[in-house]
C-alpha cells in the first residue's frame, strides 16, 4: 500500500487511466477543479446515487422525492441568508500576490478573526465570520503565507461564494439570477406543495440529488471540494418537540448508509459542533468524517436546522408554511432534520477506501476492492484465446449477460494483463471461456480480491452472479 503522501497522486493518474474521471476540457488545458466523468466514472457515480435514492426514498414511506429547478427566484437566496452571508474570509498575500481563505492559513486561530456584527458560518464551512471582519494584531504576526513565508497580508475581505449569472435579454440588476448554491432551497419552497400533493404527514421528508454551484476560493484535493458538484440531500419535517429524537435517529441512519456501502469503519468517525461551530441556524450538527490521505474531513453532514428555514420564506414570500395536525388540532412551524452529503465527495471516497496495492515489480497489482453493489462493472467475459469457437461462446454470454448485469467484453492480450485491468476497474468477477468449456460447459471464474478461481456451470452463472452482485 502506498504512503498517504503519494497515494492521491496514484489515484489521479488511475481514475483517468481507465476512465473514472477526468480533468475537464483537458485538450484546452483544462479549468480549475472542474472534472468530467469517463465511462467507469459514470456507472460508480450512478451507483452511489442509486444506493442513496433506494435507501433514503424507495424503501420508506415516509420520504417523498424531488427535482428542483437549478435557477430559481433570487427572493429565495435572499430569504435563505445567501446573497448577505454565504461568504468566506479572504486574504491576498501582498509579498507573492496569492490568495487564500483566512481560517485555511497554517496556524490559524478562531481567535485571530474579530469584527463588528453578527457571524455567520463561512460558506465553505469552518469559521464564523463577522459582518465585518478583520484580522487581530496577534493573527497577522504568527500568520504565515504557505507560498513565500511572508506576514504581510491585505485587509480581511467577504467574498460571496454564489455564481451570478442574467436571465434574459438584458444584463442589469433586476435580471440577475444565482446558479443555486445548494439543493436544499429548492426542497424549502416546495413544502406544501409536495405536501398537498403527497398527502404525508408530519413527520416526513423530502429527498433530492442535483447539481450545486460555488465559486470556491480554495477547492482541491481532486473531486473531494469543486465548483460544481453534485448533491444528495434529504429535509425531514418534524414536530418542534420531536426533534432531539428524530435528530438521532437519522444520525443513526447516515452511519449505518456507509457501513452498508462497505466503508472501512475505522475510518469513519463522527465530529460534533461545539457551540462556537454551529451555523448561526443549527440547534445541533455533526459531521461525518472520513479519514483520506489528506486528513480527517466531513462525509456528510446531519443537522438540527429548527425552524429558521421555514420561517425565513414565511418573511420573505407573506405565504404561510406552517403545518396544521389535525389530530391534536395544533398548527405549528415545523424544525427540520437535514442530512447533507456530496455525491462527488461519496465517489472520492469510495476510490480512496478500495485503492490498494499488492506485491512489487512485475508481479505488482493494483485492486480496487469496491462492494461488488456498486462496482461499475460487475463481470467481464473474458475468452482464453480467439480461436475453437472460444471467442463465439464468449460473446453470446456476454450477449445474453449485457442486459442483467454490467458487463464487460475483453478479448485483447494476455489473460494475466485482462485480469489486471479489470482489477484496476474494480470488477468483482472475471468469467473466461477455456478448452474445458469445450468440453463440458464450465467456466472459469476469479474472484477479485483472493484471485480464487472455481468452475462454474454455464446455465449456472446467471444465478452464481445474481447471489454475488
Amino acid at each position: 500500500m502506498p504512503t498517504t503522501t503519494d497515494v492521491m497522486d496514484r489515484l489521479v493518474s488511475l481514475a483517468k487511466r481507465r476512465g473514472f474521471v477526468y480533468p475537464s476540457s483537458e485538450i484546452y488545458g483544462g479549468i480549475g477543479s472542474s472534472y468530467d466523468y469517463g465511462p467507469l466514472g459514470t456507472e460508480l457515480k450512478r451507483n452511489v446515487k442509486e444506493a442513496w435514492w433506494q435507501a433514503m426514498v424507495r424503501e420508506r414511506e415516509d420520504v417523498e422525492g424531488l427535482d428542483s429547478a437549478i435557477l430559481m427566484n433570487p427572493k429565495v437566496w435572499e430569504a435563505s441568508g445567501h446573497v448577505a452571508g454565504f461568504t468566506d474570509p479572504l486574504v491576498d498575500c501582498k509579498t507573492c500576490k496569492a490568495r487564500f481563505r483566512v481560517d485555511q492559513l497554517p496556524g490559524f486561530d478562531p481567535s485571530f478573526l474579530v469584527g463588528a456584527g453578527p457571524a455567520h458560518e463561512a460558506a465553505g464551512g469552518g469559521v464564523p465570520v463577522p459582518e465585518e471582519p478583520r484580522l487581530t494584531e496577534e493573527g497577522r504576526a504568527r500568520l504565515q503565507c504557505p507560498r513565500c513565508g511572508s506576514r504581510n497580508f491585505s485587509d480581511v475581505r467577504k467574498f460571496n461564494l454564489m455564481f451570478k449569472t442574467y436571465m434574459g435579454p438584458v444584463e442589469d440588476q433586476a435580471s440577475v439570477v444565482y446558479l443555486r448554491p445548494e439543493t436544499a432551497q429548492g426542497i424549502y419552497v416546495n413544502f406544501l406543495n409536495v405536501l398537498n400533493s403527497s398527502r404525508q404527514k408530519i413527520p416526513f421528508g423530502i429527498a433530492q440529488i442535483g447539481k450545486a454551484f460555488r465559486n470556491e476560493i480554495t477547492p482541491g484535493n481532486f473531486i473531494f471540494r469543486t465548483r460544481e458538484f453534485e448533491q444528495m440531500e434529504m429535509q425531514y419535517f418534524v414536530h418542534p418537540s420531536e426533534a432531539d429524537r428524530w435528530f438521532e435517529y437519522w444520525l443513526e441512519q447516515r452511519q449505518r448508509f456507509y457501513r452498508d456501502l462497505g466503508l472501512r469503519q475505522d475510518r469513519l468517525r463522527l465530529h460534533r459542533h461545539a457551540p462556537d461551530e454551529l451555523a448561526h441556524y443549527a440547534r445541533a450538527a455533526y459531521d461525518l468524517q472520513y479519514e483520506f490521505p489528506f486528513g480527517w474531513q466531513e462525509l456528510e453532514g446531519i443537522h438540527n436546522r429548527g425552524d429558521f428555514d421555514l420561517s425565513r420564506h414565511e418573511e420573505f414570500s407573506g405565504k404561510k408554511l406552517s403545518y396544521f395536525d389535525e389530530a391534536a388540532k395544533e398548527r405549528f412551524l415545523p424544525y427540520i432534520i437535514e442530512t447533507s452529503a456530496g455525491c462527488d465527495r461519496t465517489v472520492l471516497t469510495l476510490l480512496v477506501d478500495a485503492y490498494d496495492e499488492e506485491g512489487e515489480g512485475k508481479d505488482a497489482r493494483v485492486v480496487l476492492r469496491f462492494s461488488p453493489r456498486l462496482a461499475p462493472i460487475k463481470v467481464a467475459i473474458l475468452p482464453l484465446v480467439n480461436r475453437d469457437n472460444m471467442d463465439g461462446i464468449a460473446r453470446g454470454l456476454f450477449e445474453s449477460l449485457k442486459g442483467k448485469f454490467a458487463a464487460f467484453y475483453d478479448d485483447g492480450g494476455s489473460i494475466g494483463r485482462r485480469y489486471r485491468r479489470q482489477d484496476e476497474a474494480g470488477t468483482p468477477f472475471c468469467v473466461t471461456v477455456d478448452s474445458q468449456t469445450l468440453q463440458d460447459e464450465t467456466l472459469t471464474v476469479r474472484e477479485r480480491d483472493s484471485m480464487a478461481q472455481e468452475r462454474v456451470a454455464m446455465a449456472q452463472l446467471e444465478t452464481y452472479l445474481k447471489e454475488r452482485v
